[in-house]
Formats: C-alpha cells, structure tokens, sequence
C-alpha cells in the first residue's frame, strides 16, 4: 500500500480520540454518616476521597499520598477502616461510609477530647484519618493494648508528633471509656 491508498480497516481519526472518564449515566447513591446522599455526574473509577470531598462536600477526610500509603484519608466502610483514597466511590454504594465529621457531631468526641488533652495534634493533616482509625479499634477492641494500638494506627503516618502524644491520647480515651463502663 501507498501512503495515499487508505485501508478501509483503518478508522478516520478526526482530533484526539483517547477515551477519557465519561459521567454515569444515573446518579447513583452512597450513605455518609448517616444521611442518604445523591452523587451525580461523576465518573464511576473516581475515588471516594475526591467524590467525599469534591462532590459531596465532606472536606474532613485528607488527601496526601493519593496511593493509600499514609492514612489521612481514613474513613469507615461499615465500621472497618479504609483508604478513602484506594476506594472506588462507586463500590461503596450500600454501605455505611463514616467520615471524621460524623465522630464528633454534637461536640468533641471522647478520642478528639484525648487527642486535645494529650497535645496529639500538630499540623492537624493526619488527626482526621487517626482519629477515625482510633475511633474503629477503641469500638471494636474497648480494651486494646498498647501493642494493639500501635497496630491499629500503623497505617497512619504523621509527620510532626513522633507518635508518642497520639498513643497517648489513644490510651486516654480507652481508659476514659473504661472508666465511664
């Protein structure tokens, strides 16, 4: 064939025709903290991180590493922690996604009052994906030990406090449970 014979397999490009996110077709619905809320126009492969905070207005939950890696995206998916950020949205339909602003409505909750008492907090980056974290193991394990709360937080990186304050502050809040029991 010649370069000007044309093949009749070969498609016409006409500009670029790399396929790109196209928007659902339908809303479709996930349930945050409690409420039932309709996300329209998204992609279905986008995160729950971007459609939490972009779409849906929850700005609580971080993005740092985007690569599930650092922890400060944490939310609870039907009680169990998850990278918000590794999460597709669109799997989480029929679930129950629990987000840092729902552990403290009303008020401080007993895990963000330690992480006060305790100096816990520095740039504050990582405090929403710890305290959802610490939130899910102290509900799961009241009487967590110290080795199980380090555990519990080793996918949560922060920067500032060299951990020491947020154990703490973990263990305060277990005790301060123990206490009220």
């Amino acid at each position: 064939m010649t370069p000007n014979e044309t093949n009749d397999q070969t498609p016409e490009r006409t500009g670029d025709q790399t396929p790109g996110p196209s928007p659902t077709a339908d809303p479709y619905p996930l349930r945050v903290n409690g409420r039932e809320e309709s996300v329209a126009g998204a992609w279905l492969g986008e995160s729950l991180l971007f459609v939490l905070r972009e779409r849906l207005g929850f700005p609580g939950t971080k993005n740092a590493c985007d690569q599930g890696e650092c922890g400060s995206c944490t939310v609870l998916l039907d009680g169990e922690p998850v990278c918000a950020c590794t999460t597709c949205a669109a799997d989480a339909v029929d679930a129950e996604i629990t987000t840092v602003e729902a552990v403290g409505e009303g008020g401080l909750s007993d895990v963000q009052q330690a992480f006060l008492d305790a100096g816990a907090v520095q740039c504050g980056f990582c405090t929403p994906g710890l305290v959802v974290a610490a939130h899910a193991l102290l509900d799961h394990t009241p009487d967590a030990d110290d080795a199980t709360i380090r555990e519990a937080i080793s996918g949560n990186l922060c920067r500032c406090t060299g951990y020491g304050r947020i154990l703490e502050a973990i263990a305060v809040a277990r005790d301060r449970r123990a206490g009220a029991a």
